[in-house]
């Protein structure tokens, strides 16, 4: 165990207490140091076989404690280390057969489509008020300033998909994976739509998205469907989508975007916001598809672009958002924890530890590893977007003074 930590570990300090109670430190003594222990020797060897899935299992069973930090203060500590030893011949095997994998697993049709948002995204509302934003708003936030506050870069980040969709008056949006609708709140009563029609297959943000369209004074320019993306029919002038397609399935990328191509009128924009790998394809992580999020897979870009060509679209535009969801996971993850009580009111510690280690994780990963977020904006027409990119700062400066003047979006 102490060759496995070694190899994690050179700077910081990390003390380790294996289950026969011998403790070993790793790193040059430096930072603020972190204490773990493991509970028994099946826990240790749990997690040097097979570290990827079963540290989560073993902080959620409590078999790995943390006894001086966090567990954000450890995976931060081992996940900023770049010149470690390379990983065991085990763990190497066991990711390429992950990869190897993905594309069987990511076969994902319409009734698994279903299960695997309700497994996620159907659980109590109440649990995302605890730690989202005013407006619900859960994918990467827009930080025009580091010290920007959670409710300031989620607006910021609607204002900024709103300039790059260039809406006009008479646009017709389709939101694919709507959420609770607070983008589409915002394309209609702020940026000016003429209708969006928002769709989910989560019952839970339908039920919400539609109350609280129906309490707006826009509800007429709004509506909200159970609806999966094969199923829609219909052109739309704009189209977008936040945080929806790292549930599309690596097998279906084809499927979507001829899909959004049809959807889509002649001289139409489409904005596609989805978290991605840098790096090149990857296989899912283990916990995270297990407890989390069940088919999620992150793309490269190497994986959609072919996939957008074929279909017969244009990339007018890349952006890649790095570190701001790294950001927008630590206010969630603080806010998370300050109200943790309240969390395991509504389901146990089991669930607390399981979410504790999935905000830590995925924020300390942001920070440290090889994943941004991409926007790309789609056409079917060259013509369809603005010649260069000064109209989006023209154009967030009058959505940010229209925004002074719209009921609030809550």
């Amino acid at each position: 165990m102490d060759k496995v930590f070694a190899g994690l570990v050179t700077r910081g300090t990390l003390t380790v207490t294996a289950a026969d109670g011998q403790r070993f430190t790793f790193g040059d003594g430096s930072g603020l140091p972190v204490a773990v222990a493991f509970a028994d020797r099946g826990a240790q060897l749990a997690f040097m076989l097979d570290p990827e899935l079963r540290l989560g299992e073993l902080f959620m069973e409590e078999r790995f404690k943390v006894e001086q930090g966090t567990i954000y203060d450890f995976l931060d500590l081992v996940l900023r280390e770049n010149a470690g030893e390379p990983d065991p011949l085990w763990a190497k095997a066991l990711d390429r057969i992950r990869f190897y994998l993905r594309r069987l697993t990511s076969l994902i049709g319409r009734s698994a489509a279903q299960a695997n948002v309700a497994h996620h995204y159907d659980l109590d509302h109440r649990l995302f008020r605890l730690f989202l934003d005013d407006d619900n708003q859960y994918s990467c936030a827009y930080y025009e300033a580091p010290e920007d506050s959670l409710e300031t870069a989620q607006l910021a980040k609607m204002r900024h998909i709103a300039a790059k969709l260039h809406i006009r008056p008479q646009d017709r949006i389709l939101d694919i994976g709507c959420g609770w609708g607070g983008l589409a709140r915002y394309l209609s009563n702020v940026a000016g739509a003429a209708h969006v029609t928002g769709i989910t297959l989560s019952r839970e943000q339908l039920a919400l998205a539609r109350q609280r369209a129906a309490a707006s004074q826009i509800s007429d320019r709004l509506n909200f469907e159970l609806t999966d993306y094969r199923d829609m029919a219909g052109t739309f002038e704009r189209i977008v989508s936040v945080g929806m397609f790292e549930h599309v399935g690596f097998a279906s990328y084809a499927t979507f975007f001829r899909k959004c191509r049809t959807l889509l009128a002649e001289d139409g924009v489409m904005l596609l916001h989805t978290i991605g790998q840098c790096d090149g394809p990857n296989a899912p992580n283990p916990w995270l598809t297990k407890y989390i999020f069940p088919g999620g897979y992150l793309p490269a870009l190497s994986e959609m672009l072919p996939a957008i060509e074929r279909a017969g679209l244009i990339v007018s535009d890349i952006e890649v958002l790095r570190l701001h969801y790294a950001t927008t996971l630590r206010q969630w993850r603080e806010r998370f924890m300050a109200r943790r009580d309240a969390a395991k009111a509504l389901y146990d510690e089991r669930f607390c530890r399981m979410w504790e280690f999935y905000l830590a994780m995925c924020e300390a990963a942001f920070h440290h590893q090889n994943v941004a977020v991409f926007q790309l904006q789609l056409v079917r027409r060259q013509t369809a977007a603005p010649l260069t990119r000064e109209y989006i700062g023209i154009r967030e400066t009058e959505l940010r003074a229209a925004e002074a003047s719209v009921e609030p979006r809550r």
